[in-house]
């Protein structure tokens, strides 16, 4: 019998990354809920990200849209796409929705207008931030930091790693299936506590993606 595959949330998911997430997902057969701030705004991205996943021939899929907090509700693992900006004013919106649930946490502390320096926050990265927030009835796993949205809307595959951190291993395996169905290598990076080291990477990436022209990610070499 067929494991059924885990319901995602993209929480604040109507931009570059989350809908590029999402197609990533939805394409791979897991059913997608994207959430905003306004159900209206989350619609329009469903229904063009049907209209993209219809015309490579994906007819069989699960995409639907509802706010932030009705999205996390429903979900199995919520997948937090939003501004560092607004990032603890939605963790606190929909703290009571993903008690007991994976929250995989996708932020990077990038303070404009200077994002491609490094500048963490106090508390030593947004992944330690969100799990503070949420505190330990959730687990936490932040990942998907260096990643190029621009990648995920394309449909080449990826030749791109992502770092897994997280305090709780069978959270942090589930999200590592979660990156091998959007077509990338992922791999265990330890405690939430590690999440600095991916977070503090984008700011580099995005001073090389401007000196180069790109759009540059990471790989680990030696696996």
């Amino acid at each position: 019998m067929t494991e059924a595959l885990p319901t995602i949330a993209i929480v604040g998911g109507t931009g570059d990354l989350g809908t590029g997430l999402a197609r990533r997902w939805a394409g791979a057969g897991y059913p997608v809920i994207i959430g905003s701030r306004t159900a209206d705004k989350a619609q329009e991205a469903v229904a063009a990200l049907r209209a993209v996943l219809t015309a490579r021939g994906c007819t069989d899929i699960s995409v639907e849209a509802r706010d932030n907090v009705g999205a996390a509700a429903k979900a199995d693992i919520v997948v937090l796409t939003v501004p560092f900006g607004h990032q603890a004013a939605t963790l606190e919106s929909i703290k009571a929705a993903v008690q007991g649930k994976i929250v995989v946490d996708v932020t990077v502390p990038l303070v404009p207008p200077k994002v491609a320096r490094v500048q963490l926050p106090a508390q030593g990265s947004a992944g330690k931030i969100a799990q503070e927030i949420l505190g330990e009835g959730v687990r936490v796993v932040s990942a998907f930091q260096n990643v190029a949205a621009q990648h995920l809307q394309d449909d080449h595959a990826l030749e791109c790693d992502v770092l897994v951190c997280g305090n709780d291993k069978d959270a942090r395996e589930a999200v590592v299936k979660l990156v091998v169905a959007a077509g990338m290598r992922g791999f265990h990076a330890g405690s939430i506590d590690n999440s600095a080291a991916a977070e503090a990477m984008t700011s580099l990436l995005i001073f090389i993606n401007k000196q180069y022209q790109c759009h540059s990610g990471i790989r680990i070499t030696g696996v």
